[in-house]
């Protein structure tokens, strides 16, 4: 099968470690054994990933620069898809003991301009912050801000992605026997403008719905979208609460999930199951089980009825868990 795995950004960093390389290095090794296993079963594989918490970053480095010299959101998303991808490219090597070849594809996706996604920002980039220090930074930046959890955080636009211009270059290396790194963050923000030419934007595209697009594009058989959760949970934060084993593609269209977290992911996951063969949702450490229908939920237009795999008494951190985490 043609897999496109979507890592979220647990695979570089979990809530609460530093923004570190070390860190960041020690969690894509982690992804990278995982991915790994997906290759070592005969599937062809190509990896998309988040970067929220590094484009933040080097937004906030950027402040130290006057106001008309700070890099803008598309530059710095090509910034972090080749620090990231170069971690996981190099990992993934290492996985997979040199022994199939691994390119990492600075990836331009179109947007349309006048989408209305760029008057109410509602993406969550960087790190986290108490309020009143979000506040503080968004008064000296100019930054739109809202709360994440407990914590505050900056958002910014989040346009629709309608195009892959790089879509050859990516089905050219696969026709090649590499591994394809592509589309980080979302990919790089562009439009298209009346002569045809791109040109960058300032904007952050969903990495879930982005990868759909891909998936779409490639033919995939197969679109995983890895986080920190199992599977997607029904009766999220009530003693009830249960991982689902299997939904069609129209009660994934009406599950009800938080916009900040799962409701991406089911979204994106609607979206490629009604031309692909079936999405994946759980753990990152589940990838090859969730190919294999052991684990996570699965996403197709097969009838069948909601249910569960799962037995026995969920713990209170799987309940708290449950819709899961960008």
């Amino acid at each position: 099968m043609l897999v496109v795995a979507a890592l979220g950004g647990n695979a570089l960093l979990k809530r609460g470690e530093p923004l570190t390389a070390e860190a960041q290095r020690e969690n894509v090794r982690i992804a990278a054994r995982s991915l790994a296993a997906v290759v070592n079963a005969g599937h062809r594989l190509v990896v998309t990933h988040g970067n929220g918490p590094q484009v933040g970053l080097l937004a906030l480095q950027g402040a130290a620069y006057k106001p008309n010299e700070a890099y803008p959101l598309d530059v710095l998303g090509a910034e972090t898809e080749g620090m990231i991808g170069y971690m996981i490219e190099q990992e993934l090597e290492n996985a997979l003991d040199h022994a199939q070849p691994v390119a990492t594809l600075l990836t331009q996706v179109v947007v349309d301009g006048r989408d209305p996604a760029f008057e109410k920002p509602s993406k969550f980039v960087g790190p986290v912050y108490e309020r009143a220090e979000a506040e503080a930074r968004a008064k000296a930046a100019g930054w739109t801000i809202a709360a994440d959890g407990d914590k505050w955080r900056r958002v910014v636009a989040s346009p629709k992605p309608v195009e892959i211009p790089d879509f050859r270059i990516i089905r050219l290396l696969l026709d090649h026997g590499v591994i394809v790194v592509c589309t980080g963050g979302g990919g790089i923000p562009v439009v298209r403008r009346d002569d045809g030419s791109l040109i960058g934007i300032e904007a952050v595209i969903d990495k879930d719905a982005a990868s759909a697009l891909l998936a779409r594009q490639l033919g995939a058989d197969a679109l995983l979208l890895l986080t920190d959760v199992d599977a997607v949970y029904r009766g999220f934060g009530s003693e009830s609460a249960g991982p689902v084993a299997h939904m069609t593609l129209d009660e994934a269209r009406a599950f009800d999930a938080p916009a900040g977290s799962m409701g991406p992911k089911m979204v994106a996951a609607g979206d490629f199951a009604d031309t692909g063969s079936f999405t994946g949702i759980g753990r990152l450490e589940d990838a090859i089980a969730i190919l294999d229908g052991h684990a996570g939920t699965r996403i197709d237009k097969a009838a069948a009825a909601l249910g569960s795999r799962y037995s026995g008494a969920l713990s209170p951190r799987s309940r708290m868990c449950g819709q899961g985490s960008v």
